[in-house]
């Protein structure tokens, strides 16, 4: 049996985004549930072309970095990939360093990637990793 590629896609719990601040105004028809729909439905394209996917939700607070790690610990990834909801928004600028400090530090043979929004997960994955 070959090993799947294993893949940790991090993003904000959208029920926790305000989507009329400017950050996030700046993306029309972006909702919750649109995001959290396109990367769930991502993660699951993910399995179902061969890779063994998971998803992590985080917060903006204090604990989020220890989710992150926890998840890191529990198991090898091959990739991580960072939501564009951590990436882009300046305000989540020293979670974003957090972040990809953590990958290193518990996670440091991971392939890191970007989405640019929910729908091309996939696509960022694949350009790290083939399964």
């Amino acid at each position: 049996m070959v090993n799947k590629k294993t893949v940790l896609v991090i993003g904000i719990d959208p029920s926790l985004i305000d989507f009329t601040t400017p950050e996030f105004a700046a993306m029309p028809g972006l909702t919750a549930e649109k995001v959290e729909m396109g990367i769930k439905n991502s993660v699951t394209q993910l399995n179902e072309i061969g890779y063994d996917a998971y998803l992590c939700w985080t917060d903006f607070g204090e604990t989020a970095i220890d989710v992150i790690k926890n998840q890191l610990e529990e198991k090898h990834f091959d990739c991580v990939l960072i939501g564009a909801g951590i990436r882009k928004p300046e305000s989540n600028f020293i979670f974003f360093e957090k972040a990809i400090n953590a990958i290193i530090e518990f996670s440091p043979k991971s392939r890191i990637c970007f989405n640019t929004n929910p729908m091309d997960t996939v696509t960022a994955v694949q350009r790290w990793v083939n399964n």
